[in-house]
């Protein structure tokens, strides 16, 4: 008998394959091997991976009668980053918005090394810890789930990477795709979370 894996393990798994090959390939860009794992983890403090969010932490949008939440983002904790940090960056994303085409939530990098996690809500608005980029929506700030009303709960994956910038290398406000561009050589291992919500 066949036996079919959590979704939420699949999507990890899926990420961390492509980890892998993000890595591969920057480790052919620098001349560098890639960083041997160091059991690097990212976990929401009092909450199992793929739990299901309440509604304080959806999106909130007046204009959108899907984002009827406080926009609160979760805690997050991180340990035992990979060697030779400089700093951090994270992603969220929905790869199951917007039909299958996916939705990115939030970008954010420039996270000193000596940041080992953000309290509740401590990312929900501006922060001093780290340099915000654009979400989907072109918004340089965290966007909470918005999904479909009726649908079964999406799958929110939150990308924690260690890279080897500095906290101040890169600009304000660049989207998902320019950040992995700008890691190309520079990410040195990758911690994910998957945190689910439904109305």
């Amino acid at each position: 008998m066949r036996i079919t894996p959590p979704l939420h393990r699949v999507l990890q798994l899926g990420l961390l394959l492509a980890g892998a090959s993000l890595l591969g390939a920057c480790a052919g860009l620098s001349g560098a091997s890639p960083a041997t794992s160091t059991g690097f983890t990212l976990s929401s403090p009092g909450r199992a991976d793929n739990t299901l969010l309440t509604q304080p932490y959806a999106g909130k949008n007046p204009k959108n009668p899907n984002c009827v939440g406080e926009n609160i983002t979760p805690a997050l904790a991180w340990t035992r980053a990979p060697a030779g940090t400089r700093s951090f960056a994270i992603v969220m994303d929905d790869q199951a918005g917007r039909a299958g085409l996916g939705v990115n939530h939030w970008v954010a990098y420039g996270i000193a090394p000596t940041v080992s996690g953000l309290a509740e809500g401590e990312a929900s608005t501006a922060s001093s810890k780290l340099v915000a980029g654009k979400n989907t929506l072109g918004m340089p700030a965290y966007l909470g789930p918005c999904p479909p009303r009726g649908n079964a709960p999406q799958h929110y994956v939150y990308t924690l990477i260690a890279t080897s910038l500095a906290p101040d290398a890169l600009p304000p406000g660049l989207n998902k795709a320019e950040l992995m561009t700008a890691l190309q050589g520079k990410a040195l291992g990758a911690a994910s979370l998957v945190l689910r919500y439904a109305h």
